[in-house]
């Protein structure tokens, strides 16, 4: 697969949910099919382990089986694709980082160590080191705002001179004001904010999201995507009513019970009912009931009927 750029970077990408059977192991056909279904949905692209992928919890042989059946997938379609090298220990996400390049991605994401937020001086080391071993492939920067270390838009610039081969980053976007502190960032990389943002956010300087809009439908997302490169007033508004659903519907879940991101992107692709990989999370994680997913399915198709099956 062709190295991703700044430039080439772009559109709506589709994660790689993991499918959870009752007995706790992972359902690679049922894995297989929905990868086959986002190459089908022509998507931008797509990646794996990113939050919704469960990384922590996959075993490394598992870790490197999914992997290639994506790569596969996506090489046999033309489909652009990511690894993502994510883990807690540096020391596994080194190795993982390792692995993902034998399979040529387009770039591989990673995330800074997570158990300690790292200074200054050592996330910069443990991304020249994760980029000097992923030559030739470059690096895509996954900062999510419950990482322990949040970079500010000064901090951004700075890795950025310090490892030129990330391409992009995916952070969570803010006001004008932060797209404004953002746009030497932007100028520089591809920056990916939130999917139920990206509306509002393309032409502030985003140029495409790592999707949990995919998740609910990613048919949809797709052509969603072409609606704000080609209507940005109706995109908006499509948009004000996504952000309406996740703010009165679903983020409440999280709220209550305590539901990981996860859990919720897995619970939007239940409502939109394209793949049949379920709510169910890798223990000890819990997924969202049926009856919930059945309650707001029914919500969804009134207020986002394009986003349901």
């Amino acid at each position: 697969m062709r190295a991703l750029t700044a430039g080439t970077l772009t559109g709506t990408w589709a994660t790689v949910l993991l499918p959870i059977g009752e007995d706790d192991r992972i359902d690679w056909e049922g894995l297989s099919e929905q990868v086959h279904e986002l190459v089908a949905a022509g998507v931008d692209g797509i990646y794996t382990n990113g939050s919704s992928g469960e990384f922590w919890a996959q075993s490394e042989e598992e870790f490197e089986r999914l992997s290639t059946v994506v790569a596969d997938a996506c090489e046999g379609a033309g489909v652009p694709f990511q690894i993502g090298a994510a883990h807690p220990s540096p020391q596994m996400a080194l190795r993982r980082l390792c692995r993902a390049k034998d399979l040529s991605p387009g770039a591989i994401q990673v995330i800074l160590p997570d158990w300690f937020a790292p200074s200054d001086q050592e996330a910069l080391a443990f991304l020249r080191r994760m980029a000097d071993e992923a030559a030739p492939v470059p690096l895509v920067l996954y900062n999510p705002p419950h990482a322990k270390r949040v970079l500010t838009a000064s901090d951004q610039l700075r890795v950025l001179d310090a490892v030129p081969e990330i391409v992009g980053v995916k952070v969570a976007d803010g006001d004008q004001a932060w797209y404004d502190a953002m746009a030497p960032v932007s100028g520089r990389v591809a920056l990916f904010v939130p999917g139920h943002h990206l509306a509002t956010g393309y032409g502030r300087g985003a140029v495409g999201a790592y999707s949990n809009v995919a998740c609910l439908h990613p048919r949809a997302a797709v052509r969603w995507w072409k609606q704000i490169t080609t209507d940005q007033v109706a995109a908006e508004a499509l948009e004000a009513r996504l952000r309406t659903f996740l703010g009165t519907e679903v983020l409440p879940l999280q709220r209550r019970y305590g539901y990981c991101n996860a859990a919720l992107d897995k619970l939007l692709a239940a409502i939109g009912d394209w793949a049949a990989g379920g709510t169910r999370m890798r223990w000890p994680y819990q997924g969202v009931p049926d009856t919930d997913v059945r309650r707001l399915r029914a919500v969804a198709r009134d207020q986002l009927p394009e986003f349901v099956t």
